[in-house]
């Protein structure tokens, strides 16, 4: 995480005095009124996560004065590790008057990392074998945002590699590229370069023109000829292109990106699941549903919700998992091997679990969906559990700071 915004001591007081909700400026007179107390404060979620505080801490550690008395900070659980609901993931102990003004900037900077960190590792570990892009610039809110979910998902991505995932790899923005080890953002063309263009080929060669030392991921399903289009631009690529480079090392990607509204070139319902019911080796659309929800299939409360979903990320209209089996085995049947696949739209949690379960052959996902849904997830919580040392917590919360210590 980037440190926060370089300001002179003169104005740090006046930084956070601006930013931190009324009623604790309005406390910390109060408590400097009527005397200073050594205060302990305990940071918890009310869903599972994965710690990814980094943030918070070096904001504590940026703002809290050095000539107050000592902040001591002390982690619950590691960075990376999987933290149950309603657990302190860390807790912090200093001055009542310094802390108060603090924790609403402490607050903002632990849930959308958090849940950004266990949503990044869910899916990278849905398709291990998959690559994935964060694209979620346009959907955050600004660079706060975009640097606190981009480092959740860097750390997100570091766990799921323990276990042999790939992971996120890189970034749309310049910005957040660091946090996945790269020097600058990642990405080639916007539908708005196709229209431009006036063709899908068009579009392509006028991209290599400009950035010819660049590997090309070409979006094909701005005409509505996602199969054709694809099979177009490789014709030219492999055959015309790189032949006449000295040295044809560059790649090429298509990446799929069709909106919900229709389904892929030339499919119907019924053809996908032909199509996948052939490519799981199943004999129906049900055994087809079964098999990708796995135990899933088996709850009967939420059966027939669950198996909508899954019908639709599966054989449905946008980039189900059909459409992207067809481009594969268009590409291969031509004898486009070499050309990956980049499918992109929704790509949630529940999507990457679906088309992981269905061993869908996509090699690189771009997605901003690890970013919080619903947003009350990211509320993160902090409470004052020990005045002076002594327990002394608002009823109900007891338990939950029981055996903590400064």
């Amino acid at each position: 995480m980037q440190k926060p915004l370089e300001i002179v001591p003169a104005k740090k007081a006046e930084f956070v005095s601006s930013r931190t909700d009324k009623y604790f400026t309005k406390s910390r007179a109060v408590v400097e009124r009527f005397g200073d107390r050594t205060v302990t404060y305990g940071v918890f979620m009310r869903r599972r996560v994965i710690c990814a505080i980094n943030p918070a801490i070096e904001l504590l550690r940026e703002y809290y004065p050095a000539d107050a008395p000592p902040l001591s900070i002390t982690r619950n659980y590691e960075e990376g590790a999987f933290v149950p609901d309603q657990k302190p993931i860390f807790t912090y102990t200093g001055s009542f008057a310094q802390l108060l003004e603090l924790e609403t900037l402490v607050l903002q900077r632990v849930g959308t990392a958090c849940v950004s960190a266990y949503n990044a590792h869910k899916m990278a570990m849905n398709l291990p074998k998959a690559a994935f892009l964060d694209m979620h610039a346009r959907h955050a809110t600004g660079d706060d945002m975009s640097l606190l979910a981009a480092y959740g998902a860097s750390v997100g991505t570091r766990m799921a590699k323990l276990n042999g995932a790939i992971g996120f790899v890189g970034s749309s923005q310049d910005l957040t590229a660091p946090y996945y080890g790269q020097k600058a953002g990642v990405g080639t063309m916007p539908h708005s370069l196709i229209g431009y263009a006036g063709s899908t080929l068009r579009a392509a060669q006028m991209y290599v023109e400009t950035h010819p030392r660049d590997n090309l991921t070409v979006l094909v399903d701005y005409f509505g000829r996602e199969f054709s289009d694809a099979l177009e631009v490789c014709r030219w690529w492999f055959k015309e292109h790189l032949p006449s480079l000295p040295a044809a090392d560059r790649a090429l990607s298509l990446r799929l990106d069709t909106h919900g509204d229709r389904f892929a070139e030339g499919l119907t319902y019924e053809d996908s699941v032909d199509i996948l019911t052939n490519w799981l080796h199943v004999l129906n659309e049900y055994e087809a549903v079964r098999n990708v929800m796995g135990e899933e299939a088996f709850d009967a409360d939420t059966l027939n919700i669950v198996k909508d979903r899954v019908r639709r990320v599966l054989f449905g209209t946008g980039v189900s998992v059909a459409a992207v089996i067809k481009l594969r085995q268009t590409l291969d049947q031509a004898g486009f091997n070499a050309a990956k696949i980049v499918a992109s739209s929704g790509f949630n949690l529940f999507k990457c679990k679906m088309f992981g379960n269905s061993r869908a052959p996509v090699d690189v996902i771009g997605t901003g969906s690890f970013i919080p849904d619903p947003f009350a997830d990211t509320f993160a919580t902090a409470d004052v559990f020990l005045y002076d040392g002594e327990l002394n917590v608002k009823v109900g919360r007891e338990k939950m700071f029981q055996g903590f210590k400064p």
